[in-house]
């Protein structure tokens, strides 16, 4: 039986004892009914699971004791940047959850003329640990042991001033040359992906204008939060490790 996969900020490379706490002790508890002498294996997003044994249980919290570590090592070789176009609740939770099971290596939420959301800073501020909530219990379910950063959104003339010189293509169902037809040399790049209403012609002229390579996924309309983890799909197909 699979083990469980449970995250965690603590150091885990410690011989001391690893204190549980919070939610995570109902759900190994009441809904995995673990006890003590059960296995499971800890991350902390360093690249390594950590196989780890229950030696306690308290009403509020779960003591284990790190056994072994090992590297993951499934990580893609490539490092793909999803910037994607801020859309609306379970919308941003699936491109997040799906893109991180896929391998992504960060993401970028991006505002846009016709981004719907409008967060003022406490709003932002629960809606970036709740991404980022998103993408740890995305990493749980696959196996992953690097967890995807979330950065904090930015507009869109922000983010293509302080973008790298990486390759970045941005989805446009109208451009004629299709992202499975991109030759892919450079193991770091970005992917540009509109929200609910697209990018305005004014903002598709800005991106070519800035290098940006439009590319289409096929001869239909994807919805954002489908078109991403597509397309990081086509780009592990072809050179990461699908």
């Amino acid at each position: 039986m699979r083990q469980s996969r449970i995250f965690t900020s603590q150091p885990l490379m410690s011989t001391d004892p690893v204190e549980l706490t919070g939610p995570v002790c109902h759900y190994l508890t009441r809904v995995l009914r673990l006890s003590v002498g059960n296995a499971l294996t800890l991350f902390n997003g360093d690249g390594r699971d950590y196989l780890a044994e229950i030696i306690g249980i308290e009403s509020k919290s779960i003591l284990v004791r790190v056994m072994d570590n090992v590297v993951a090592g499934n990580e893609s070789p490539l490092k793909i940047t999803l910037v994607q176009g801020v859309c609306r609740g379970e919308r941003m939770d699936y491109a997040l959850q799906k893109a991180t099971e896929l391998g992504v290596f960060c993401i970028q939420p991006l505002i846009s003329r016709r981004v719907e959301v409008r967060l003022d800073k406490t709003r932002l501020v629960k809606r970036l640990k709740h991404w980022q909530g998103v993408v740890i219990s995305a990493c749980e379910q696959s196996g992953r042991a690097v967890v995807p950063d979330v950065k904090t959104p930015l507009s869109l003339s922000e983010w293509v001033a302080s973008a790298d010189s990486s390759p970045r293509f941005v989805l446009d169902p109208c451009a004629q040359d299709r992202l499975s037809g991109q030759r892919i040399v450079d193991r770091s790049l970005s992917l540009v992906i509109g929200p609910e209403g697209g990018f305005t012609d004014d903002e598709m002229q800005g991106f070519q204008s800035n290098g940006l390579t439009p590319v289409s996924l096929g001869p239909r309309v994807l919805r954002t939060e489908t078109a991403g983890p597509a397309a990081i799909a086509v780009l592990q197909a072809k050179t990461g490790d699908l």
